[in-house]
């Protein structure tokens, strides 16, 4: 059975089954392992997480623990259920300028334009250039217009990355997303701007950290782990000796990765004293991180990363600033493999005006028929539309590859 505890209810014996909450935040990505001395102890402890998942069928069960401090899957299922709900009585959704398939080809020339001038700004950054905020805030604009238009279009594109483009790609798609979650929290367009450059550049301090631990193929070591801990202050360093930007960037980079219960980093800021931007940017980054495939992890599908940072939320990110996350990409957002109650699968496309539940889909598969089916374009907020989304799924459990080829068609 799993069960998800306080980290200082944890004892040896236990065996974890997973890190809740800022699994990019510490050198475990993940693993499943049984805690087996007080030193395995000290290094779950000190990694920052504040909960985890035990699996009481492979080790140790809680003792002495008050039910209130523990939860079980079933539970927290639908204590998540219940914050995705609430976030569909968040102020409707803007409406949006143009169909996906009307932005999808403009927004991928925009993410090629945008990787290459990253690259760029990464290499002048190591060698010891200042960054041009003119040539920035141009890629700014181009980002946010797409945005405006289509959410999902560039959001999307920018979530497929290769090992070698990460780093530069996670910056364009942090970009965007910050746009879309300002959009939605109908910040002022001058706000809006500064939090599309906050994007752009909040691991800039990447360009400082030693190419081997940066492109490592593999789980980094604590040591290693803890080097890259240093971005966020030489990101600021930079930025602020440049004197390119103002304070929203600022702010941003130095402060992305703390979270609302204190355990975040470089400065282990808790509740109000971080601010609501750097907030923005946690969840930005986060969501984008988990959705991107790595050398040594594949990435969630985007509608599981949604529930997991929904169970994450409380210690993790600010409520109302991840709601109105959930709200400005969805419950669903684009790109999510779903299963309707007819049992096909399909790709959602696009958002509805109307529900955060019935977004377009693309349909292409049979789980039934355990066969590929013509693709169709339904829309669930259809009145004559008689099926609903019943689950989010993994392309691996029905031996499926390169969905985003029913999403993007040959644009990747």
């Amino acid at each position: 059975m799993l069960k998800k505890i306080n980290i200082s209810d944890l004892r040896p014996g236990m065996y974890i089954h997973e890190f809740c909450g800022g699994w990019m935040d510490h050198s475990f990505w993940r693993s499943k392992f049984a805690v087996k001395d007080a030193q395995d102890l000290a290094r779950v402890k000190g990694s920052g997480v504040s909960e985890v998942w035990i699996d009481t069928s492979k080790g140790a069960d809680v003792v002495g623990v008050s039910p209130a401090k523990v939860a079980s899957e079933t539970e927290v299922a639908n204590e998540v259920d219940e914050l995705l709900a609430h976030a569909e009585l968040v102020k409707a959704p803007l409406v949006q300028q143009v169909g996906f398939d009307q932005e999808v080809m403009r927004a991928a020339k925009i993410c090629n334009k945008a990787k290459s001038a990253v690259v760029s700004m990464f290499q002048e950054v190591r060698m010891g250039k200042a960054i041009s905020a003119d040539a920035a805030g141009e890629l700014v604009e181009e980002i946010s217009s797409s945005v405006m238009r289509n959410p999902g279009a560039l959001i999307s594109l920018a979530r497929i990355k290769t090992a070698d483009d990460y780093t530069y790609m996670h910056s364009v798609a942090v970009c965007a997303l910050m746009v879309a979650l300002a959009n939605q929290l109908e910040l002022d367009e001058t706000t809006t701007r500064e939090l599309g450059m906050a994007g752009l550049l909040h691991d800039l301090g990447k360009a400082m950290m030693p190419i081997e631990v940066l492109n490592k193929p593999g789980k980094l070591t604590d040591d290693e782990f803890a080097i890259m801990r240093g971005h966020p202050l030489e990101g600021y360093r930079l930025l602020q000796e440049g004197a390119a930007v103002g304070e929203i960037p600022l702010d941003v980079c130095l402060h992305h990765h703390e979270k609302v219960d204190g355990s975040g980093y470089p400065d282990h800021l808790k509740g109000e004293q971080i601010s609501l931007f750097a907030k923005m940017g946690a969840v930005c980054d986060v969501y984008d991180a988990i959705t991107s495939n790595r050398p040594y992890k594949a990435g969630w599908e985007p509608g599981e990363s949604i529930r997991k940072m929904a169970e994450w939320s409380k210690g993790h990110f600010d409520e109302v600033v991840f709601q109105a996350f959930v709200k400005s990409i969805g419950i669903y957002p684009v790109g999510s493999l779903i299963r309707l109650e007819s049992g096909r699968l399909g790709v959602v496309m696009d958002q509805s005006e109307s529900s955060l539940l019935s977004p377009k889909v693309k349909v292409f598969f049979s789980t039934r028929a355990q066969t590929y089916i013509k693709p169709e374009i339904i829309d669930l907020s259809r009145p004559s539309i008689h099926d609903k989304i019943v689950a989010h799924e993994d392309p691996i459990k029905w031996g499926l590859q390169h969905i985003n080829r029913f999403l993007h068609g040959d644009l990747k």
